[in-house]
């Protein structure tokens, strides 16, 4: 299955997200990914920008700590979050698990937050969903 054929045709990059029931475009340039630990059951937020160089992780927010969730040194504790912005390099693709213990990954944009599975259109269950910036179709 290819990217390609789920493209919007326009100038811009989309964000892309690839199940095994297909793939699916979105033409925005920035969202949230929000997500419940399934043991801590704490919430956590990273915001991304989609760019022409991959997906960015701009910055990271934690409603709280609990295994495998501590805060780096540099988060800061604002509005009952831990904030922190992370060093990496924009990556080509991320791939998004779920165990089926906590609830569903979410997107939020423009004040809007959708489930995987409302926004590919189908139940994604424990299945793994690939995120990444859509590829332009070869003229």
């Amino acid at each position: 299955m290819a990217a390609a054929s789920a493209c919007n045709g326009r100038g811009g990059v989309s964000l892309c997200f690839a199940t095994a029931g297909g793939v699916k475009a979105l033409a925005l340039s920035a969202f949230t990914l929000a997500w419940t630990h399934s043991i801590a059951k704490v919430d956590w937020q990273e915001d991304w920008r989609v760019t022409p160089a991959g997906l960015e992780l701009v910055q990271a927010r934690v409603k709280g700590t609990g295994p495998g969730m501590e805060p780096p040194p540099e988060a800061r504790l604002i509005g009952g979050w831990f904030q922190w912005r992370p060093d990496r390099a924009p990556m080509p693709e991320v791939v998004l698990g779920n165990s089926g213990a906590a609830g569903e990954w979410r997107l939020c944009d423009d004040g809007r937050c959708r489930t995987l599975s409302e926004i590919v259109g189908h139940p994604i269950g424990a299945n793994v969903t690939k995120m990444s910036i859509c590829k332009q179709q070869e003229k």
